[in-house]
C-alpha cells in the first residue's frame, strides 16, 4: 500500500509497488491527462512533477515515491491561467495534442528553475518528443510564458473553441473508478 499526495489531495493506492505511476494515475485516478506514448520514459508524454521536478510518469513506481508529493496537468492550473498554458494556446503551438501535457509540465518545471531559459537550456531541459515538429513554436511558447512570470504579467490567449474551462477543468476525485465498460471510453 502506498501514500503520497496527488495534486494537493492524499492518496492511497492499494495496487503493487512496483506498479508505474503512469498507470496509478489512469486507471485508479481517472487522471488521464498524463499521456501514454513510449512507456520507455523517451518521449515524455506521461511528464509529471514529484516534489516540483519533472519526471517520466512511466518509469517511476508508486512504491519509490513514497510521501512525494506529485502534480499533473489536471492541477498546473485549472482554469488554464499558467503562463505555460496561455503561452502555449498564444502560439498555437498543438497539432495533434497528445505530447501536451507532458511538455507543457516539462516547461513549467523548467521555468520554475530557471526564469530566463536560453534556446539551448530550453533545447537541454525538454527531451520530449514531438511528432508533428512544433519545436520553433514551443521555444517562442517558453520564452513567452517566462517573460510573463518575470514580469508577473497575464498573456493574452483564449481558451480553445468550444470548450468552457470549467468542463476543461474540472475537479476529479483523486481515487474514483473510470466510468462505464472500457468499450465505453
Amino acid at each position: 500500500m502506498t501514500r503520497f499526495t496527488v495534486n494537493g489531495q492524499p492518496v492511497h493506492y492499494r495496487m503493487d509497488a512496483r506498479t508505474p505511476l503512469l498507470w496509478a494515475l489512469r486507471d485508479a485516478s481517472n487522471l488521464t491527462g498524463t499521456k501514454y506514448g513510449c512507456g520507455a520514459g523517451q518521449c515524455g508524454a506521461c511528464t509529471v512533477h514529484i516534489d516540483g521536478a519533472p519526471a517520466r510518469a512511466c518509469q517511476v513506481t508508486i512504491g519509490s515515491i513514497e510521501g512525494a508529493f506529485v502534480t499533473t496537468i489536471e492541477a498546473l492550473s485549472r482554469d488554464r491561467s499558467h503562463p505555460v498554458q496561455q503561452a502555449w494556446v498564444a502560439e498555437n503551438v498543438p497539432q495533434c495534442g497528445y505530447c501536451q501535457s507532458g511538455m507543457i509540465m516539462a516547461a513549467a518545471a523548467l521555468i520554475e528553475k530557471n526564469p530566463d531559459p536560453s534556446d539551448e537550456e530550453i533545447d537541454q531541459a525538454i527531451t520530449n518528443i514531438c511528432r508533428c515538429g512544433t519545436y520553433p513554436r514551443i521555444r517562442r511558447a517558453i520564452r513567452r510564458a517566462a517573460q510573463a512570470m518575470r514580469q508577473d504579467s497575464g498573456i493574452d490567449a483564449a481558451p480553445p473553441p468550444g470548450i468552457d474551462p470549467a468542463d476543461a477543468a474540472r475537479a476529479v476525485p483523486a481515487l474514483a473508478p473510470p466510468a462505464g465498460k472500457l468499450s465505453d471510453r
